[in-house]
């Protein structure tokens, strides 16, 4: 039996309750109440349940929200709860902004999984004939993607202006803080020892009209990374890079199930699960300089406690 696992929450005293793939978030008249389960999404549904990670993913971005706030102001007002964050409320701008620094992935809004299908425009930048998976683009690239659709969609550049997704002035705006906030993570991550090889970051818009980073930042959930140290020795191995994100669970539904399609998966390997949850433990601990602090007891029930003063 793997515990404590926060599947999901239903206080009745918080606001009203919309529960999304991961967060269960309630919301108040001028902010939210983002609380992170356990859940864990891929392929546009939940497909496991990891021990400790809506704690970690909480902290860790809490962690990077104060790294990034020279670059761009966050929407971040407190941290009642190791799992929970109180942030200002804000109108979600419609797309998500992935920022990539290698021929990697295997979803369908991957870029390696496009290019080996033989796309070499994607709109923004081309790429050559002869590239191979896991190998380092030139630099890094934005390819943003729909956010509000029922299944994620790449854009490119004109596709968000034509479609009258952002104006000319907030995706410039946006599209190159992306790239100023990949690389400040990309020089922290390698002073860690890891390579942050793509992630995706949210934006919103509060009633002054600031655009504002939002969701989270840098974590194992929104980001891929890889071990620096092994990683050219493997590439030349022909071998994977060695992933601390989740990509290793991603592979082995794709191996065993198509995730897309059917209706019901295959339960993941307990060890898979344990895994991701140490790995997840070991870049917080690592990225951060902090030791992740485990807590064994009523998930819940500490979570009600600690909330008493944003009840309704």
């Amino acid at each position: 039996m793997i515990n404590p696992i926060l599947v999901e929450t239903n206080f009745d005293n918080l606001g009203k309750l919309i529960r999304g793939k991961v967060r269960d978030v309630y919301e108040q008249e001028s902010q939210l109440l983002l609380v992170t389960t356990d859940r864990h999404s891929s392929f546009d549904r939940n497909i496991a349940h990891i021990p400790h990670k809506g704690a970690i993913l909480t902290q860790m971005s809490m962690f990077w929200f104060e790294q990034t706030k020279d670059i761009i102001p966050n929407h971040i007002i407190a941290q009642p709860d190791p799992n929970v964050v109180v942030v200002k409320k804000c109108t979600l701008l419609p797309i998500e902004v992935i920022v990539r620094g290698y021929l990697t992935g295997v979803t369908s809004t991957s870029i390696w999984k496009n290019y080996s299908d033989g796309k070499r425009d994607f709109g923004d930048f081309m790429l050559p004939d002869g590239m191979v998976k896991n190998q380092a683009l030139e630099e890094n690239v934005v390819t943003p993607t729909t956010k509000l659709e029922e299944h994620d969609r790449n854009l490119t550049s004109d596709d968000i202006i034509s479609e009258g997704l952002l104006s000319q002035e907030h995706w410039d705006y946006v599209s190159s803080t992306a790239k100023k906030l990949f690389l400040c993570g990309q020089e922290i991550a390698a002073k860690a020892g890891y390579i942050l090889v793509d992630t995706k970051y949210e934006f919103g818009m509060d009633q002054e009209e600031n655009i504002l980073l939002i969701d989270e930042v840098h974590t194992p959930d929104s980001s891929r990374y890889w071990k620096m140290d092994s990683y050219q020795e493997r590439i030349a191995e022909g071998q994977e890079p060695e992933n601390f994100d989740k990509e290793f669970l991603r592979l082995w539904f794709k191996e065993n199930c198509d995730p897309y399609n059917d209706e019901v998966l295959p339960a993941a390997p307990e060890e898979l699960i344990l895994e991701l949850s140490r790995r997840y433990k070991e870049i917080y601990n690592q990225i951060t300089g902090q030791e992740f602090s485990e807590e064994t007891g009523d998930i819940l029930a500490r979570m009600e406690s600690n909330l008493t003063s944003y009840t309704l």
